[in-house]
């Protein structure tokens, strides 16, 4: 596969983050038009895929089937509304840890370039913190998209002060899915 791949964060991106973390399909809030966004990539051609830091399942707040349960009634959902997600990454690591998949390092871009083919250098990497920023530096993507939901306004100023600005920064995911849509 190559081309036409959107790595996607989730929590602050699709749905609402929390401090306390998403820990349960109750808990999980579709952020408005992220749905949309979704749909307008895949019907465009894209191929989107999930890349995501989940430290709850490690902190032992979560299990690892409670995590899998909420990512395919967000996919199901997803796919109601016209979308596709076609792979999902997670990180389960508490950053302590120290492995090589939890952002910013690029392990989980690395794990889907390796599953698919991919070129990173012609997939665009779409989050709402510093990590996801760097993880598609460190991972050598193509583009950099932050979305001010979530986290979104804080790593802006953080990125700015570290003169390290993304390449857009976009309201929100269906902003960014414009932008991504719309780019030479």
């Amino acid at each position: 596969m190559s081309g036409r791949v959107v790595f996607l964060d989730r929590d602050g991106v699709i749905n609402r983050d929390s401090p306390e973390y998403i820990k349960s399909w109750k808990e999980f809030t579709f952020l408005p038009g992220s749905l949309t966004a979704i749909r307008n990539l895949t019907r465009a051609g894209y191929r989107l895929i999930l890349i995501t830091n989940q430290s709850a399942v490690n902190r032992g707040m979560i299990s690892p089937d409670e995590l899998r349960d909420m990512h395919a009634r967000m996919t199901a959902a997803v796919r109601g509304r016209g979308g596709d997600i076609i792979d999902i990454f997670f990180c389960p690591h508490r950053p302590d840890e120290g492995c090589d998949c939890r952002k910013p390092k690029p392990g989980m871009i690395r794990d889907a370039q390796a599953k698919y083919g991919l070129d990173p250098a012609e997939a665009v990497m779409v989050g709402d913190s510093a990590k996801d920023m760097r993880c598609a530096e460190n991972a050598g993507c193509g583009g950099r998209v932050l979305v001010l939901t979530g986290n979104g306004v804080a790593t802006r100023e953080r990125l700015a002060r570290e003169n390290r600005p993304p390449d857009f920064t976009a309201e929100n995911l269906l902003h960014a899915a414009e932008w991504i849509m719309n780019r030479p």
